[in-house]
């Protein structure tokens, strides 16, 4: 009778653990490479794109951005885009690294997606867009469909703060005190 209750208990928690993150605390991001599409570039006013690996993280503290191709994921954290913006993080020393997943976006809207990333690069030259188009990323590091995760990594690549889900006005402070602790090590 306990083996019966212990198992449909495991068996009821097995989906929340599924769609749990797996970012660990002072850990690298599992490694994920993305080669459809890509990290958009932006030379001379014309567009490309290059692969793209997790391997390329350190160097800089960044605050590595994970959505869904929905103005829906976009929103649940705009808080923390609005507040890094603010901020006026040194280029020489800080990244924003955006990976937007074109596999889950509302059907016919890849196409406005990419267009609306292309501005973006235009508009912040300095951030990183990563255009992932079959969802590599998304099933490396465990995100939940349609949303929209946050990770702040040391220099050195590691995890300091990971969060799948919209932030909270707290946790926007978190990250930015954080940010500002860790550019001046």
């Amino acid at each position: 009778m306990i083996l019966r209750g212990t198992l449909v208990f495991t068996l009821l928690l097995m989906p929340l653990l599924a769609s749990a993150h797996n970012f660990q605390q002072n850990q690298r991001v599992a490694p994920v490479g993305i080669n459809d599409r890509g990290e958009l570039l932006l030379d001379n006013n014309k567009f490309s794109y290059k692969t793209w690996n997790s391997a390329q993280l350190p160097g800089k503290v960044r605050v590595l951005l994970h959505m869904a191709g929905r103005t829906s994921a976009k929103e649940k954290n705009a808080g923390v885009i609005e507040a890094i913006k603010a901020a006026n993080l040194p280029h020489d020393k800080y990244q924003t690294t955006t990976i937007v997943n074109t596999d889950d976006v509302i059907p016919g809207s890849g196409m406005f997606v990419r267009s609306a990333l292309e501005s973006n690069k235009k508009q912040f030259p300095w951030s990183q867009i990563v255009v992932d188009e079959n969802g590599a990323a998304r099933g490396a590091w465990q995100l939940e469909e349609e949303g929209s995760a946050v990770v702040v990594l040391d220099k050195d690549g590691r995890v300091q703060f990971a969060k799948d889900g919209g932030l909270t006005q707290a946790e926007v402070q978190q990250v930015v005190s954080l940010l500002h602790t860790l550019l001046s090590k």
